[in-house]
């Protein structure tokens, strides 16, 4: 069989976007084993045509023999600001991308057969709707080990942390994907004032992933306030899968939304702003 027949297998017919039931995987990954696919050794190697060309162009050198390079590009016009991290099937992806159309953004997803899901889905939006999903991304990689081959620091203005697997064994719990020495690498690549949003139907995890945000020195807890005015946390139960699952069965959510702060040394010692 072809290629070109086998995506149109996996397409529905009626809107050409990618069926699920041909990219089904387990819920969830081990975060802790060894997988292999190409890391960028650093944010500058990271090949924005490839996720992004509609606004850039390769950046390959030829040689004589005509095998193309890759150059690493420390100063671009636009970079990522926006990550969800274990993004499943991407629809909090798709929802972001029209409300920030102006935003590049990435989804981070462990599992292959779900990444490739979220890449066929976002081609064949951007196919159906000239100009629309320019912005929106997927890339498989395990963001609890390489958040920092992607992103600089304080290049990220929100990141997302929507459903992730409870990890429910105490044994387990060095696997959570909101921890304090994961905190750390989160508010490096934070900007200050940047927001991180969390959500589960589990409620211990909901207490866990607040605990670990409360008790980090460089972030606090946004006013109800804006948490009322942000548009974002509404997408937060109802743009994804899992949220809409939980909606259905009439379950509930916990909900943490923190914003990166800094820290200024005065006499008195380190003090929080």
């Amino acid at each position: 069989m072809s290629e070109n027949k086998k995506v149109k297998t996996k397409a529905n017919n009626s809107n050409g976007l990618p069926r699920k039931r041909f990219y089904r995987a387990r819920a969830h990954s081990n975060p802790l084993s060894d997988s292999h696919f190409p890391v960028p050794i650093a944010p500058s190697h990271v090949d924005y045509s490839l996720h992004y060309p509609h606004y850039f162009h390769p950046d390959t050198t030829t040689d004589d023999n005509g095998v193309s390079t890759f150059i690493p590009c420390k100063t671009r016009s636009k970079k990522i600001q926006f990550a969800d991290i274990g993004c499943g099937f991407g629809g909090l992806l798709i929802s972001l991308s029209t409300l920030f159309p102006e935003t590049l953004m990435i989804g981070m997803e462990i599992r292959d057969k779900v990444t490739e899901y979220v890449k066929e889905r976002i081609l064949a939006l951007r196919e159906a709707n000239p100009g629309q999903y320019q912005n929106a991304s997927v890339v498989r990689t395990n963001s609890m080990k390489y958040i920092p081959n992607y992103f600089e620091k304080g290049q990220l203005s929100k990141m997302f942390f929507l459903f992730p697997d409870p990890h429910f064994k105490e044994k387990n719990h060095r696997r959570r994907v909101i921890s304090p020495h994961l905190l750390d690498e989160y508010a490096y690549t934070l900007q200050v004032g940047g927001i991180i949003y969390t959500i589960t139907d589990v409620e211990e995890l909901g207490e866990w992933m607040k605990d670990c945000l409360e008790d980090h020195p460089l972030f606090e807890a946004i006013s109800k306030e804006e948490f009322a005015a942000d548009p974002v946390v509404k997408l937060l139960s109802s743009a994804t899968e899992e949220g809409q699952k939980v909606a259905r069965n009439d379950g509930q959510t916990f909900t943490a939304v923190y914003r990166r702060i800094s820290l200024v040394a005065t006499d008195l010692g380190i003090h929080e702003v």
